[in-house]
């Protein structure tokens, strides 16, 4: 895919920005983070085997799920949603298991773009810049890049199965 992370750790204050753009419509995109059997098809790096032990995308809803390398290590991630506005806006936090008792509040907008495409700008806030450098040290750009690729990919294969009259994406 031709579309690449826009990601950014700011000098002196505890964010991380990224933005990426896609070539789908924002209700596609937006039902691919809603919907739990599609967000285990592309959410995170690839190689990871993604369980959801549940995932509420609403507003007040949560989350936690478990990615699993081909080592066998589990990932466990987990947090609250805060506020979800289809097809617009969501505010959620964000936890580690292996990094227990940092929090992340995470902001994520969804902007159409002419030509029925999707900008998604996200802005995560992090309690110290210790767990701010510690997350976009992990490896963090690679997972969220290959998470985006992986989307591509599924909105694609939905796009061309609606087209072939498998159903609408």
């Amino acid at each position: 895919m031709t579309n690449a992370l826009e990601l950014n750790v700011p000098e002196g204050v505890p964010f991380i920005n990224f933005s990426r753009e896609l070539d789908f419509p924002v209700s596609q995109v937006f039902k691919a983070y809603a919907d739990p059997d599609l967000i285990v098809q592309w959410l995170g790096p690839r190689g990871m085997k993604m369980d959801i032990d549940h995932y509420d995308f609403r507003s007040g809803g949560s989350y936690r799920y478990i990615h699993t390398g081909p080592d066998g290590v589990p990932y466990t991630f987990s947090g609250i949603f805060h506020t979800v506005r289809e097809n617009e806006f969501a505010v959620q936090t964000f936890e580690f298991s292996g990094y227990p008792d940092v929090v992340s509040i995470e902001f994520m907008t969804l902007e159409q773009l002419d030509g029925d495409r999707t900008r998604i700008s996200a802005h995560a806030v992090y309690p110290s810049m210790e767990a701010r450098d510690g997350m976009a040290s992990s490896g963090m750009e690679g997972g969220v890049s290959e998470g985006f690729d992986r989307l591509d990919e599924l909105l694609a294969q939905l796009q061309e199965g609606a087209l072939q009259g498998e159903g609408a994406p």
